[in-house]
């Protein structure tokens, strides 16, 4: 009888093994995961005000419960639909037109092959994105301005009218979308160009044996390249579809547009901070990040059974 020698046993560590032998790793990380529970997992306590009459003098615990008083309040409001259509126009029209433009940018400078050149288009789109907000609106007031404006000085140079930009409700939305394609355009293109830098040489050398043009080049090894980080992004940004920047659109709002601009996060702010409706502004915003969960749900399982690339 021939015994055949057994192999060796391997014995599973267990997770508290493997705790106690990378603890310099959980260490690393246990600023951040406190931080993170700190700051963004105790206050969701808060959240239970929306189904409650917030009284800041009974506390939450002590305030009495409305049920869902105030989400009913806000779905029979005037102003219900208005916000809607305010807050996915402006935010589709800036995912429509503003998430091509990092990914053409990134194609473009991948093709480039004067680094001189290069780095000099990299640091003129990288600086917009450090310019705060509130300079960056008073830059496009002054740029659009009806009298001082060098825009309305060209329109007049050309023989037209000068055009209150700031005052029409019409040009809102492609002054917002243009002038955050400016700023953040460099700056979201750097994990393009990290993606593309990724791509094995050998395929462009392949490619430029079989005579491919530079078109040929980005068409059939760029895109399909950066099309995983592409997706992701587009997932990560269609779940932030209604969360709309609040700052800047506060800012561009006067009271000749403002019923036009009045968007989901400028109404919670009016309402919440300014009137003191805690309660009711905290169900607004609660319903605004449920629908941004169901979108970010939705689309990840889109491009999951279209793609290979998904978040989970």
């Amino acid at each position: 009888m021939i015994r055949r020698k057994a192999g060796p046993v391997i014995v599973k560590a267990s997770p508290w093994r493997k705790m106690i032998r990378d603890y310099q790793l959980y260490l690393l990380a246990l600023p951040a995961v406190a931080y993170l529970f700190i700051f963004h997992y105790i206050p969701m306590y808060g959240v239970t005000i929306a189904l409650k009459h917030y009284n800041p003098l009974q506390g939450i615990l002590g305030s009495p419960w409305a049920g869902f008083q105030h989400f009913e309040r806000f779905f029979n409001l005037y102003q219900f639909w208005p916000l809607i259509k305010n807050t996915i126009g402006l935010s589709l029209y800036q995912l429509i037109a503003g998430f091509p433009v990092p990914i053409v940018l990134a194609l473009l400078l991948n093709q480039t092959r004067n680094k001189r050149f290069k780095s000099i288009v990299q640091t003129v789109t990288y600086a917009p994105h450090f310019i705060s907000i509130v300079v960056l609106v008073g830059m496009v007031t002054l740029f659009l301005s009806p009298r001082s404006g060098f825009i309305n000085h060209l329109i007049m140079a050309f023989g037209g009218e000068a055009i209150l930009f700031m005052g029409e409700p019409a040009y809102f939305k492609t002054i917002y979308v243009l002038s955050g394609i400016w700023q953040n355009m460099g700056w979201s293109s750097i994990i393009y160009l990290a993606a593309l830098a990724s791509i094995s040489p050998e395929l462009y050398e392949a490619a430029k044996v079989d005579g491919a043009s530079k078109w040929k080049q980005i068409l059939h090894i760029d895109i399909p390249g950066i099309m995983p980080t592409a997706i992701i992004l587009l997932i990560l940004n269609v779940g932030q579809l209604l969360n709309v920047g609040f700052h800047k659109v506060y800012l561009m709002q006067n009271p000749l547009t403002e019923a036009s601009q009045e968007i989901i996060s400028t109404y919670i702010y009016k309402v919440g901070l300014i009137h003191a409706q805690y309660s009711f502004s905290t169900a607004v915003g609660l319903f605004n990040a449920l629908i941004n969960i169901v979108l970010l749900f939705g689309v990840n399982y889109f491009a999951r059974r279209v793609s290979n690339s998904s978040l989970w």
